[in-house]
């Protein structure tokens, strides 16, 4: 085990936090301090007292070099180490966490296991209610917990999908996880009831003119939909962005823009004040899938977790 002197040497590109002393006590410090960015609060988090995360604080940021949390007037935020370090460091509690639940067996009788499915809004619209009906009728003390799809998840997929139970989201944006679909739905455009400049019918001359609202910024989350346009030589051009399909129809009403947006959400969520238009040519259907990494293939109660989402398919 090294000094005390040398474990403030590691930095951010040193090896694993047992080889500097550290252990699972600090892990969980270090991801309630960048929850919580307060010392008091994390603290109260853990059940632990302010002085031993202060001190805990201080050991981490003489491993990593980096401050983490910096003042900002009367409170504190994450630097910009920090910020790129608490994905990292929230999947790898949860995947400590998954290590000591799991289970040889599973019965849905008894079982009080909590799934953990990152999803995006239309998975939950699509998949997400009629799921949690299945569950708490099947297993009643069971639960789920869903979490937003972050783009470090789509650039890392290996390593975050160790971490939880599954992903919904339609196919296009994962590569190396297994699946089972769930949901069929097409794309189709949405524009303000009052665009005059659009006629009955969408015209390819109308995708290139029209200012487009976007689905998350970083390009890996736009919809399957999206690059499909930029492969047939359309470059949708970018007005606004929003991380959710459910307010791009709210988004297009009043204005002179355009979205793309499955067609379930737009039924749901279109209203007076907008048009729903399909495309001028054939897009591939979006298929809403669930998936996971195959390090839990032979995990008992994630194999009853997939045969509930198998038998929901529509």
């Amino acid at each position: 085990m090294p000094s005390a002197d040398n474990e403030g040497k590691a930095g951010p590109h040193g090896d694993a936090l047992l080889s500097f002393g550290l252990d699972s006590t600090h892990l969980q410090a270090l991801h309630a301090l960048l929850s919580e960015l307060n010392v008091t609060a994390a603290a109260a988090r853990l059940g632990r007292t302010q002085p031993t995360l202060s001190k805990s604080l201080r050991r981490l940021r003489r491993h990593f070099g980096d401050p983490l949390l910096e003042r900002a007037g009367n409170s504190y935020r994450l630097t910009a180490f920090g910020e790129r370090l608490r994905p990292l460091v929230a999947a790898a509690v949860e995947a400590v966490d998954r290590a000591f639940a799991a289970e040889t067996t599973f019965s849905p009788e008894t079982s009080t296991r909590i799934f953990t499915i990152v999803s995006s809004d239309h998975g939950i619209v699509t998949a997400g209610a009629e799921l949690l009906r299945r569950v708490r009728g099947l297993a009643p003390g069971a639960g789920l917990r869903f979490l937003p799809v972050s783009a470090e998840l789509l650039e890392h997929e290996d390593k975050h999908l160790r971490a939880v139970d599954g992903v919904l989201l339609p196919h296009g944006y994962l590569s190396l996880a297994s699946s089972v679909d769930i949901h069929t739905d097409r794309w189709v455009c949405v524009v303000s009831a009052d665009n005059k400049s659009v006629g009955d019918a969408l015209t390819r001359q109308d995708l290139e003119r029209l200012p487009w609202i976007a689905t998350f910024a970083d390009r890996a989350g736009r919809p399957p939909a999206w690059r499909q346009l930029e492969l047939l030589g359309i470059v949708p051009r970018v007005v606004a962005v929003a991380d959710s399909f459910l307010v791009v129809p709210g988004l297009v009403r009043g204005t002179d823009a355009i979205g793309v947006v499955p067609g379930q959400v737009a039924e749901t969520q279109g209203g007076d004040g907008v048009r729903v238009l399909e495309f001028p040519f054939e897009m591939v259907p979006l298929v809403e899938a669930f998936w996971w990494h195959p390090v839990h293939d032979a995990d008992p109660g994630h194999r009853w977790l997939r045969g509930v989402l198998g038998d929901q398919r529509s």
